[in-house]
């Protein structure tokens, strides 16, 4: 097993440069202000596909050869993967499956749909999506590709954070969202190159606390699916690759619960416009647990995606408080 380096990343940079967006950092003076530092947001949520995961599909998906573009690829995935790998097969004119569970969000199956990938559903807590991926990749001779146990996704994740060091500078903080461990991964292998006195530090729903785990016993955990609003942070256990790596580059993993998270995504919207999806919210909500230690730090954030339902958007953040009041 070759562990991806920063190296890989800057590779990955090249590559897909042109075909994802260089998404913009923003700031909010209230916060601030309240939080007496200065916090950056890496806004991925405005990413084609609304999410950081096209970044690693584009990377893995341009890396194909031209026998394995016309066999096709296969992955599984909530939501976000989905989406970003239909939309990568498209425009390299690859044909794409995609494994979803049956109570994925209607409007990340209607995307991924959208961008011609034919989808199989399967349930997610009685069933066995990677079992699933790796049986009709062998019958078919799909190249899987997971959303986020693969070096060549591990690299293009990186880039976002690349593309935030590179435009505030080095920071002491970065807070990332952590569900399979993709985008921690290899937006820490950024950070050590570009940050390195730069403390990384993982975030995961509380029901989800499998990398909490495995960071602390020393191998990987796996849990039952968890039972949370972060769709894109159910995942059951880290990968192999992405726990190497994060067991040698990040900091510590911290855990929030759902009414933290709503509570972000309350205060993003009312006071910065900003309309994104729960499991993007971890990174915030992990921060603001760590407030009294940024005091005067300089901090990154890295706001995974937008993609939520408006219906289910609205019930979410109807009467909650806002998450910096006190």
């Amino acid at each position: 097993m070759i562990i991806p380096t920063y190296d890989d990343v800057l590779d990955a940079s090249e590559r897909i440069k042109g075909h994802v967006n260089k998404t913009p950092v923003l700031t909010s003076r209230t916060l601030n202000d309240r939080l007496e530092a200065e916090v950056y947001f890496k806004g991925e949520n405005y990413q084609r596909v609304g999410a950081f995961k096209f970044r690693g599909a584009m990377n893995a998906v341009s890396k194909l050869s031209d026998k394995e573009r016309k066999k096709g690829v296969i992955a599984f995935s909530s939501g976000n993967h989905a989406q970003a790998i239909a939309l990568s097969a498209k425009l390299f004119n690859v044909p794409a499956t995609i494994i979803m569970p049956e109570d994925a969000p209607a409007l990340k199956v209607a995307a991924t749909a959208g961008y011609g990938a034919h989808i199989i559903k399967y349930n997610r807590y009685t069933e066995d999506r990677e079992h699933i991926g790796r049986q009709l990749a062998a019958k078919h001779g799909y190249v899987l590709i997971p959303p986020y146990d693969h070096p060549d996704v591990i690299a293009g994740q990186g880039t976002s954070a690349k593309e935030l060091f590179e435009e505030v500078g080095e920071l002491d903080a970065l807070f990332v969202p952590l569900g399979g461990g993709g985008l921690l991964s290899g937006s820490a292998l950024a950070a050590r190159s570009l940050s390195p006195g730069c403390k990384v530090f993982g975030v995961e729903p509380e029901a989800g606390n499998d990398g909490q785990q495995s960071f602390k016993s020393g191998s990987i955990v796996h849990i039952d699916t968890p039972s949370t609003i972060a769709d894109g942070a159910q995942t059951q256990h880290l990968g192999e690759y992405t726990y190497a790596v994060i067991r040698e580059n990040v900091d510590d993993i911290l855990t929030v619960s759902d009414e933290e998270l709503v509570e972000c995504m309350h205060f993003l919207a009312e006071r910065m416009k900003l309309v994104v999806e729960p499991t993007a919210c971890l990174g915030f909500a992990g921060a603001l647990l760590k407030k009294r230690e940024l005091v005067g730090k300089k901090v990154g954030i890295i706001l995974s995606g937008g993609n939520v339902d408006m219906k289910r958007y609205a019930t979410l953040i109807l009467g909650t408080e806002n998450c910096l009041k006190n």
